[in-house]
């Protein structure tokens, strides 16, 4: 870390880089914390922002600033855990019932895979699950056949995530049978889309690393910045609108149906679902 007694400041262009970097990690930065890490005053720190804002890289707040992308802030974990709940609950519970005794798994970061780490069967054994989520490590921590590895990586608080840099160094000795991965988007020409660079890169390792990548998708086409996963298996609420969205090309599409929209199923049977 850089004090204010280092004899030259850094220059604007690797300011406003180390900034760029900070945010894209935590999602949020603070400028009591970039005066001390640039070693420069608060008036140039504010300048900094004033700048990188007008670029479309960060929104002003007080006291800092948060990350912007495609003129939307990103919602914190927290946040996405409200929005289409019953359709994510559907997801995760067709996820679950996918995972088998024996299988080394995946389970990418997001509200979606919460809520399959939360589904997963108490009665499963010899399962090793790899994440890259913390609260999904601290879920799973009560299943006594399940085995957890954290990948590792560099804290991104906003999604409780692990990430690059450090993150994927793990991942790149590991195969997985499945993994099960979140998406902020879809493009049929660039496929599975993320907001945040630092969370395609590992989710775009995750995929090396597993036999069969499935991509958990309850909410709308948005954010296109950069492919995880440009061909894989899709789960998707089954809806009027969810048949409207652009289907990556190369991909397979599982749809699923909320149990409030699905006929009554026999006991035992998994989630309804049509796959094609």
């Amino acid at each position: 870390m850089l004090t204010t007694d280092h004899p030259v400041a850094l220059k604007a262009a690797l300011r406003h880089d180390t900034i760029r970097r900070a945010i894209e990690i935590s999602g949020r930065v603070s400028i009591a914390d970039l005066r001390d890490r640039l070693g420069v005053s608060e008036v140039t720190v504010r300048e900094d922002l004033k700048h990188l804002e007008s670029r479309g890289v960060l929104t002003r707040v007080r006291g800092g600033a948060v990350v912007l992308r495609n003129g939307a802030m990103e919602m914190s974990l927290e946040e996405t855990s409200t929005t289409n709940h019953a359709e994510k609950k559907a997801i995760a519970a067709r996820a679950a019932a996918m995972v088998e005794n024996g299988q080394t798994i995946i389970i990418d970061v997001g509200s979606t895979t919460t809520e399959m780490a939360k589904a997963l069967s108490p009665e499963l054994s010899r399962v090793v699950v790899i994440t890259n989520g913390l609260n999904i490590a601290l879920i799973l921590e009560a299943l006594p056949g399940v085995s957890v590895i954290v990948t590792g990586g560099t804290l991104r608080p906003l999604q409780h995530s692990l990430v690059a840099p450090m993150g994927t160094l793990l991942l790149d000795q590991l195969k997985a049978d499945v993994a099960f991965l979140g998406c902020n988007g879809v493009d049929p020409a660039r496929g599975f889309t993320n907001s945040n660079i630092a969370e395609a890169e590992i989710k775009q390792a995750m995929v090396r690393s597993a036999g069969k990548p499935i991509v958990q998708d309850p909410t709308r086409t948005r954010n296109v910045q950069k492919a995880p996963a440009p061909s894989a298996a899709a789960m998707r609420h089954d809806s009027p609108a969810s048949s409207q969205r652009p289907s990556p090309v190369g991909s397979r599409i599982i749809r699923v149906r909320s149990r409030s929209s699905a006929s009554p199923s026999r006991p035992g049977k998994k989630c309804s679902g049509d796959e094609k």
